[in-house]
């Protein structure tokens, strides 16, 4: 669920609050129903939901908690990153 790229990039534009396709497409420079594709996973998922107001449909997070699991996973990696560049320094 979590390893593709754009769905983890949509998760983590949804940290400031709910947000329409049209501005997460926006701000992630990908057209708009690449979005609403992932975005149905994740809402197949449970883990936004959507609200519909007019034209527009807007999704937040189910539950905020996702962003600690994210923020693990990036810890997780970046440590990762540190020890695969003190063994490139080594081989130097």
């Amino acid at each position: 669920m979590l390893s593709n790229p754009v769905r983890i990039q949509i998760l983590d534009t949804l940290r400031v609050g709910e947000q329409s396709v049209g501005y997460i497409a926006e701000w992630l420079e990908l057209e708009a129903s690449a979005v609403s594709q992932q975005l149905s996973v994740l809402r197949s998922r449970n883990l936004v939901v959507r609200r519909k107001q007019g034209n527009f449909v807007f999704y937040a997070v189910r539950d905020p908690a996702i962003f600690k699991v994210l923020d693990a996973a990036l810890e997780v990696f970046n440590n990762h990153l540190v020890d695969v560049r003190d063994a490139l320094e080594q081989l130097e």
